[in-house]
């Protein structure tokens, strides 16, 4: 009910705050098709004027150079510098090219969800799966009550959780729709998201990640000088959003946090990550590219060889129960087309109307009356679309990096609150919808509620170490 009301709430916004541009401005009389039929990068005309009829402070930046942008509002001179052609550059797709890109992402998850659920398939039968169960449970039970003792559930959240922290996006997916599935099979009531389904789901959106490379990869091919600088600050704020997650989660179930089971693996799992954190800072860029190829991939392979070892070791028809596993993959992929053609849609809505952009001149307005540094306001546009679109938050940060650098306060801020959490609409949609769930309860106050600490840590830790 949650989810439908903030879906509803996103297509009226979206469309009022779009007819109020188009009445009230004359350079948004193209917003409607904009925000149907419109596509990203497309060029919208909107007037050609003489430099003379321009304000004063339009015409001075053109005489200077030929090009002034002014609140998204592009001008471009002539050589003769008379003519002013006015015009706007779309930011993303309509609704109608959002619903072909949802497809073609459920399209492109096809490949990754058979070859992953295949693997998985086989270690759930050559016993795999329940000796990871085995090994997390005494932590896990804490955090999930309600799972029995040694259930396979278990093993499929560990491999999530590890695959996220190793930054295994294509890996993450699959393991987390088999968790999700698992734990549906325990929920008393299949349409209502269940205590143990939530409190998963919120700590892998949490975002857990030991090395953003894909971060730090954009961030040199801008230019940087420093490209790995922001990985400690990333590393510090996903963790922080993690435990917020598991904190608020926790609060809303009634679960105690403090026993000494949960201090301990905790604190035992704080202590690797920080002696780890301490040998990866000592690394150079190249370093530091090596051994994460070498981590991520480097695991990848150890776990496809350790199934199919164990599952000759079981007597296990292999390739069988890599096409069983395959198979499911497949259909799953089917049954969350449309769960996540809904969620984009409406994200479409609120990024062509222009929302973001009202939101970002109020917080500006806000933090200049208030006297506070405005700095950080330029980098929260990653944050904002963060929850609702990975891929346009990263276009964001990209576009925060272009127009104040990468190595600036703004474009470093911009790359941590892009590895600071995860993408919770759609997290939401894919996982939820590929069991079947109608009623999330309160899993997206509780996730972003840890989004949000996930922001104020990422702002903090920016003005400590870059400001």
């Amino acid at each position: 009910m949650v989810l439908s009301r903030i879906w509803s709430a996103f297509i009226i916004v979206a469309i009022i705050v779009g007819s109020i541009k188009y009445f009230f401005s004359d350079s948004y009389k193209a917003i409607y098709n904009d925000m149907v039929v419109g596509k990203s990068g497309d060029t919208v005309q909107i007037a050609t004027h003489n430099i003379d009829e321009l304000s004063p402070e339009i015409k001075n930046a053109l005489l200077l150079k030929p090009v002034f942008e002014q609140n998204r509002i592009h001008y471009k001179t002539d050589s003769a510098k008379s003519k002013v052609a006015v015009y706007r550059v779309q930011q993303t797709d309509g609704v109608i090219g959002t619903s072909e890109t949802a497809v073609k992402i459920c399209l492109g998850l096809i490949g990754i969800m058979t070859l992953f659920m295949g693997f998985m398939s086989i270690a759930e039968k050559a016993g795999g799966i329940n000796l990871l169960s085995r090994m997390i449970q005494p932590f896990f039970s804490k955090l999930f009550p309600e799972i029995p003792k040694n259930h396979p559930s278990f093993g499929h959240m560990l491999l999530n959780f590890s695959a996220n922290l190793l930054g295994l996006d294509n890996a993450a997916t699959p393991f987390g729709l088999k968790a999700m599935e698992s734990l549906q099979t325990l929920n008393p009531d299949k349409d209502n998201a269940s205590n143990s389904q939530i409190m998963f789901l919120c700590l892998h959106a949490g975002g857990l990640t030991l090395i953003p490379v894909s971060i730090i990869a954009i961030r040199a091919s801008m230019g940087s000088h420093t490209p790995t600088d922001i990985f400690l600050p990333c590393m510090i704020a996903t963790f922080a959003a993690t435990l917020a997650a598991m904190i608020v989660v926790s609060i809303y179930q009634k679960i105690n946090l403090l026993q000494p089971i949960v201090i301990a693996y905790v604190g035992g799992i704080s202590a690797i990550i920080g002696l780890l954190v301490v040998y990866l800072v000592s690394l150079s860029k190249e370093g530091l590219d090596n051994f994460s190829m070498l981590l991520s991939n480097g695991i990848i392979l150890l776990i496809f060889f350790a199934i199919v070892l164990g599952a000759l070791y079981k007597k296990i028809d292999v390739f069988d129960a890599f096409i069983d596993g395959a198979k499911e993959g497949f259909w799953t992929c089917v049954k969350i087309i449309p769960y996540l053609v809904g969620m984009l849609i409406a994200i479409s809505l609120l990024r062509t109307s222009g929302v973001f952009d009202v939101l970002i001149d109020g917080m500006k307005w806000v933090a200049q009356v208030v006297g506070f540094d405005t700095r950080f306001v330029d980098g929260l546009p990653t944050a904002l679309i963060k929850p609702l679109s990975g891929s346009g938050a990263r276009g964001m940060m990209v576009d925060t990096m272009q127009t104040f650098g990468a190595d600036s306060f703004q474009g470093r801020l911009a790359a941590v609150l892009q590895g600071s959490s995860d993408t919770t609409f759609y997290v939401i949609a894919i996982y939820f919808g590929a069991v079947g769930i109608k009623n999330t309860r309160y899993t997206v106050t509780a996730m972003l509620l840890a989004d949000l600490v996930g922001i104020i840590t990422s702002v903090i830790l920016a003005y400590i170490f870059f400001a």
